[in-house]
């Protein structure tokens, strides 16, 4: 099901239990859509995620662990002014909508009480979450702002009226009402009759309706089944279920019997959720975080394509130097038949058997003088053939490293994407972004990440240029053996151990083929061969090791976790 008004229904139920009467302790923004809010309740911390992303708009307890970037945005430091050590007194729904109230109590400056409202909606492309002061009704400041040039009848901003979203011309189901009966003995099939719950009550997903339509229809009591089909969410039943063709959904209750080939129960809903969206979030967030990542260095990708294909023609013209000095050369040994004025002579070739070769003159200038001017040319042209082929070499390196950066981005998680941020800082293509009066500080690489072959045999990872170099002239000992993908970019992958067992080889080599380009392909080649073996020229790009005497595996690519993984 959807996270429509009944799952808000039954998550407000599972927060209010958790986190009612707790204090604020920390706001932070790691995700530029997302906020979390650390709630010490109950004798524990608590983290309360709220999300406005389009694809996966939510809010829940999560313990996905995540990484805060180095400058707090203007959001999170006017969310932590406001409500760090605010009081988190309910938690309320708007009717049976995707609408949620938290409701804080503080004290502002001079110490008097403020009341707080953040209203969290979960609408898709439109999800926000907006702190609010109850007294005025002004918008304090929002995790979207939503300017009037975008809705004219409901804009959020600082300052702004807070105006509540519209409201649904459908029922509250959890209000009397007498409608389903109705309904069901006027349409029989489960489709019509779910298509006529969905236009009617508040808060049913497709699928939700569904469910319920099925109840009702199997039903010998329609009020007990329909009441019972509402205090379920009072009581919910986090379960995972998994479709016969593969597909999984997250529910708030256990679903009647369909086409199912498993169903998972979990204690919470939080954790339900931490399961369903630990990948999907993941990757949505490397996308969100990379995307302006991305877009600088494609375009830096192109600028280098188009300048190889120009230092590539450049080349291809510089082919005729011969052509220069040749004739240079032939005018300079028979100077004396070129006659002054002459357009044009033609003289034996002595670089082709003696075969007569015409030679253009300018009649303006001596017989010497343009013999010089044609080894001129030669010389210029034999100086742009050394240039270009140097240019070409450093324009190459550049495109191959950030084809790499790409390839990074591809299998990064979010933690990673910030590592690559401060390294495109360090490189120069990134502006350093940094508060007035503050010296940026320098952050120290991320360690590798950790996996351990089916022996226990531990297997690190960089999965970005600066934990690679981190990884391969820092942390591994001069025996340990490396892997990298062949020419092609990749993750730097050791083995801790010298003398490691075939099998942990093949599991290293699969490892460094899924962290590669080749993630998707089959038949992938990895290099491998001792630390000590490795080279890192001077002045060369992170990540860029040169090296000899490997042996070359084919192994197809295999995600870390099915190969018994300690830190995904």
């Amino acid at each position: 099901m959807a996270f429509d008004g009944f799952f808000t229904h039954a998550m407000v139920v599972e927060l209010n239990q958790f986190l009612t009467s707790g204090r604020v302790m920390r706001v932070n923004q790691p995700y530029p859509n997302e906020m979390i809010m650390v709630i010490r309740a109950h004798r524990k911390n608590q983290r309360l995620l709220i999300s406005a992303n389009p694809a996966y708009p939510r809010f829940q307890l999560t313990k996905i662990p995540y990484q805060n970037p180095a400058v707090p945005s203007n959001f999170t430091m006017t969310m932590r002014k406001y409500l760090e050590g605010a009081i988190l007194t309910k938690i309320a729904q708007v009717e049976n909508d995707r609408v949620v109230t938290f409701h804080f109590t503080t004290r502002d400056e001079l110490g008097d009480t403020e009341a707080l409202v953040l209203y969290v909606e979960i609408m898709a492309r439109h999800s926000n979450a907006t702190l609010v002061n109850q007294n005025t009704g002004k918008v304090i400041d929002a995790l979207k702002h939503v300017g009037s040039d975008q809705n004219r009848f409901r804009t959020i901003l600082p300052g702004s009226t807070w105006r509540m979203p519209p409201k649904q011309e459908r029922t509250n189901p959890y209000l009397p009402n007498s409608k389903y009966p109705t309904l069901v003995k006027t349409y029989s099939e489960v489709g019509d009759l779910a298509h006529q719950l969905q236009a009617t009550y508040q808060g049913l997903s497709t699928k939700l309706a569904q469910e319920l339509a099925n109840r009702l229809l199997a039903s010998d009591n329609l009020p007990q089944t329909y009441t019972e089909f509402l205090k379920a969410f009072d009581h919910p039943e986090p379960t995972l279920v998994e479709f016969t063709n593969g597909k999984q959904d997250f529910w708030a209750l256990k679903p009647m019997p369909t086409p199912i080939t498993q169903i998972n129960n979990f204690k919470s809903l939080s954790a339900l959720l931490d399961h369903f969206y630990a990948h999907k979030a993941e990757h949505d967030r490397t996308k969100e975080l990379a995307g302006q990542v991305l877009k600088i260095v494609n375009t830096e990708i192109k600028k280098d394509q188009r300048k190889i294909k120009k230092l590539q023609k450049e080349l291809a013209a510089a082919d005729q130097a011969d052509f220069y000095r040749i004739r240079g050369e032939i005018l300079t040994t028979y100077l004396g038949q070129v006659k002054p004025g002459a357009t044009k002579i033609t003289l034996p070739n002595f670089y082709d058997e003696n075969h007569p070769l015409e030679i253009e003159l300018s009649p303006e200038l001596s017989p010497s003088r343009n013999a010089q001017r044609y080894f001129t040319r030669y010389n210029k042209l034999k100086a742009s053939i050394e240039y270009d082929h140097e240019q070409l070499r450093l324009t190459q390196a550049e495109l191959d490293y950030l084809t790499g950066i790409v390839s990074q981005i591809a299998v990064a998680a979010p933690k990673d994407v910030q590592e690559i941020k401060i390294e495109l800082v360090e490189q120069g293509y990134l502006k350093p972004h940094h508060r007035k009066g503050k010296k940026q500080r320098k952050v120290p690489a991320a360690k590798p990440s950790e996996y351990y072959a089916t022996d226990g045999t531990l297997i690190l990872v960089g999965k970005n240029n600066r934990q690679n170099d981190r990884l391969s002239f820092k942390i591994a000992n001069k025996n340990d053996l490396w892997f990298h993908v062949k020419d092609i970019p990749g993750s730097h992958v050791v083995i801790r151990d010298a003398n490691p067992s075939q099998q942990t080889i093949m599991e290293a080599a699969q490892i460094a083929a899924y962290f590669s380009k080749g993630q998707n392909s089959t038949h992938v080649q990895v290099d491998y061969l001792p630390i000590k073996a490795l080279h890192k020229p001077s002045g060369a790009k992170p990540g860029f090791v040169t090296f000899r005497g490997q042996t070359t595996l084919t192994v197809d690519p295999v995600a870390p976790r099915s190969i018994n993984s300690k830190n995904q």
